[in-house]
């Protein structure tokens, strides 16, 4: 794919890598750079040969978050152009969150408001070692509005009373401690642990990482008590062995050979 103004797609392999690329910007967003990202997504959630999809920034920043000269354009507009704007990055992180690929944030410099928000939708998150975080929003009299029910699921409520409110930048130690990222790294080992990240992804069956998906999303907030939640987790196991791709990937276990999706 190209035409992209604000992203450059990178295919390796099984893996595409859509980087941000607004470096003069910090790769800080606007309406343009949402829309395109959106539109992005939705196109490598089509396409079968792309297994893990990355999500990266150019330059010295992962993202800023959102541009500071869209957002002064914005202060003056009418609530209704707000309101569709807001709804624009809203829908761009559910579409982050629901594509049905493992999607993976490779962080480095900064990861501010909707920057971590991004970070927070992904799957997984790898980080450099001197990546920082924060959601700053409140400096500027603003709220983390639209990543927040991805930050909160990310770290708790609890680390997210504090943060939101104080604005406080943290570091990769302690978004790990959070529970924001999965690890960090020293800055020139960082690629390489995303490969070996990317390994592991890619020995495992497509079909059931998106069904994996589906069923955390299906079981957030339910108690694993429930009945319901006894069957339908009893369905879904059910359904899954009797595929395709499990009788595929059986069968090559039991072969001592490598099931088709890992070849």
């Amino acid at each position: 794919m190209s035409g992209y103004e604000s992203l450059q797609l990178e295919y390796e392999g099984q893996r595409c890598t859509v980087w941000l690329n607004r470096p003069e910007r910090h790769n800080a967003f606007d309406q343009s750079m949402i829309l395109e990202l959106q539109q992005c997504l939705e196109r490598l959630g089509q396409q079968p040969q792309v297994r893990v999809l990355v999500l990266a920034g150019r330059g010295r920043s992962f993202c800023a978050g959102a541009d500071l000269h869209w957002m002064q354009q914005q202060a003056s507009a009418r609530y209704e152009d707000n309101l569709e704007d807001a709804r624009a990055l809203a829908r761009l992180l559910r579409t982050l969150r629901l594509v049905p690929r493992p999607t993976v944030a490779r962080v480095h410099g900064a990861a501010l408001g909707g920057g971590l928000g991004l970070v927070a939708a992904c799957d997984i998150a790898i980080a450099s070692l001197d990546a920082s975080f924060g959601t700053t929003e409140g400096r500027l009299g603003l709220t983390p509005s639209t990543i927040a029910p991805y930050v909160i699921e990310a770290i708790g409520e609890r680390a997210a009373r504090r943060y939101f409110q104080s604005g406080e930048r943290f570091d990769s130690p302690e978004a790990l401690r959070l529970g924001l990222i999965h690890e960090y790294s020293e800055p020139a080992a960082l690629d390489a642990r995303l490969a070996a990240l990317i390994t592991a992804l890619c020995s495992v069956g497509p079909a059931a990482q998106a069904h994996s998906k589906r069923l955390i999303a299906a079981l957030h907030g339910r108690s694993p008590s429930d009945p319901a939640v006894l069957e339908q987790t009893a369905e879904s196991i059910a359904t899954v062995r009797a595929g395709e791709e499990a009788r595929d990937g059986i069968a090559a276990f039991f072969a001592r050979r490598k099931p088709p999706w890992a070849q």
